[in-house]
């Protein structure tokens, strides 16, 4: 049984998507990468476009919590579907479609894009379509316009390509006799056999050791994202210096990384490892190398089309008036960082002063956190470091000008309603909208419940606890505390009490500073 259809053109579509958001595809977040690495960021972003959008989350998100006019497609009806009604619920006027790329490319009632977003779907379609986006982005992304794209990449692929085909052709071979239990069935069957396989000790899995560690990884995975991550007809990391080939079609230039931890080198590379990339001249093999460096194995990266670079006071200016906004609990403010070289733990006299002054939960400007900074002998430089790292371990976000932020309230307001009532039944959704920072706040299924209880005034977390414990119950669900089901009402509204607690305490002003309530 294939489970290709004439429409998808090879993409998974027997299954849903994840319900995902990606902060990434914020167009607002692009600002401080491109400040920070000296390039002129678009001064407006007026009209977006998210190709690939999947369940439409981040789109939808991004269309609700700022002012730009959104634009989208993805060739799957139910995604678009959910999408649209996404949409409808908050007012935001987006275009979403279920157009296969082509057909969505060629639209003639499309305006000029200041931005276009594709998050991960480059690596799971065809030649074609990929051709089909690159003349896109050659007509319809101004100048000056930025890409956002992820995708993956060689060489951190390289060892496990082997493997996922080995899955997938076991898959098409011998997967069509389950019976009924379709593409997750063939799934298990896929990783079943492979597991078998390596048992038996072949000399793959001895010349290539880490397989077995990731093998152990896939398991824990959920099978929808198997089965879009890698059971596509398409699956083609690529080098660097390909995409580079492909997008200079599009004149389009690389600018920087759009995961912010990325910038900062010495969280990435040993100082022998930053001196050798530093003797590089060429920008795409410069790129190329830091890849084998770290064994990169997926790639988040802007590009510009007419890249300008800005002089030290143009740059020094625009940093001074971007706007950051903490969005974690002060007490819970982590001074460490995961970069290629493992867990790194920042100099705390650094960001205390820094984090102690965001803890008000305003918006500051980075001017104004230089000059706070500066009384503790801390530089310009380093405050940027600090806005970088923190921000790429999502604990800070950039925030909106207080008037864009008034006229997306009303918004943000009904698009959350909807997603609070949709936690009532499912944790599929993980993020509310926040019309300051113009995207979304990562929010579990237990405190949208506690947040929708506060957005209809009950004040009490007793009263949150019955409150999220009554959908619980009339479903017959029941909270797992530590893999282990919870039976009782009692130890069921102990829990719940206890996480209503921490959200009081520590989420609530957050969430309220970010007016996602």
């Amino acid at each position: 049984m294939s489970t290709i259809t004439d429409w998808s053109a090879g993409y998974m579509s027997e299954i849903g998507y994840l319900y995902g958001y990606y902060s990434e595809l914020n167009p607002l977040r692009l600002r401080l990468a491109l400040l920070n690495c000296g390039i002129v960021p678009p001064p407006v972003i007026g009209h977006a476009c998210e190709l690939g959008f999947g369940q439409g989350i981040s789109v939808a998100i991004h269309a609700a919590a700022s002012p730009t006019q959104w634009y989208g497609t993805d060739f799957n009806p139910s995604h678009a579907a959910f999408a649209q009604e996404l949409v409808a619920r908050s007012g935001s006027e987006a275009k979403l479609y279920d157009e296969a790329f082509e057909e969505f490319c060629r639209r003639d009632d499309l305006p000029d894009f200041d931005y276009i977003g594709l998050h991960g779907i480059w690596s799971w379609i065809s030649d074609e379509n990929r051709a089909h986006i690159v003349d896109f982005l050659k007509r319809k992304l101004k100048v000056g316009g930025v890409l956002y794209i992820s995708y993956n990449t060689l060489p951190g692929w390289a060892e496990f390509a082997p493997i996922r085909h080995l899955m997938v052709l076991h898959s098409d071979v011998l997967g069509g006799g389950d019976k009924g239990q379709g593409v997750i069935g063939r799934i298990e069957q896929a990783m079943d056999f492979t597991d078998r396989m390596f048992a038996t000790k072949p000399a793959f899995a001895r010349d290539n050791t880490q397989i077995a560690k990731r093998l152990e990884k896939l398991k824990k995975q959920n099978k929808h994202y198997l089965a879009h991550e890698y059971f596509n007809r398409n699956w083609d990391p690529m080098h660097f210096a390909a995409m580079a080939d492909w997008l200079q079609a599009a004149k389009l230039n690389f600018a920087c990384s759009a995961h912010y931890l990325n910038s900062v080198d010495d969280i990435n590379f040993t100082k022998e490892q930053q001196a050798l990339i530093q003797e590089i001249s060429d920008s795409t093999f410069a790129e190329t190398v830091r890849d084998f460096m770290v064994n990169q194995q997926f790639r988040r990266d802007y590009w510009i089309k007419g890249a300008r670079k800005m002089t030290r006071l143009e740059q020094s200016e625009q940093l001074a008036g971007t706007r950051v906004i903490l969005q974690v609990p002060r007490e819970d403010a982590a001074l460490r960082a995961n970069g290629s070289l493992g867990q790194v733990k920042m100099h705390e006299q650094i960001y205390t002063p820094i984090l102690d002054f965001l803890s008000d939960y305003k918006p500051h400007s980075l001017g104004e956190i230089v000059a706070v900074a500066s009384k503790h002998d801390v530089s310009q430089a380093q405050v940027m470091e600090v806005a970088m790292v923190l921000g790429g371990t999502n604990q800070l976000a950039l925030a909106q000008d207080a008037a864009l932020v008034s006229r997306c309230k009303k918004r943000t307001d009904k698009l959350n309603r909807h997603l609070m009532r949709m936690a009532r039944t499912s944790g599929d959704v993980h993020a509310l909208a926040s019309p300051v920072s113009g995207g979304g706040f990562i929010l579990d299924r237990f405190q949208q419940m506690f947040a929708m209880a506060y957005s209809e005034g009950l004040r009490d977390t007793p009263e949150w606890a019955k409150f999220a414990w009554g959908f619980l119950r009339s479903q017959g669900q029941r909270i797992l505390r530590e893999g282990k089901r919870l039976e009782s009402e009692e130890d069921n509204l102990a829990e719940l009490n206890t996480l209503a607690a921490t959200f009081k305490t520590k989420l609530l002003p957050v969430l309220k500073a970010f007016e996602v309530i």
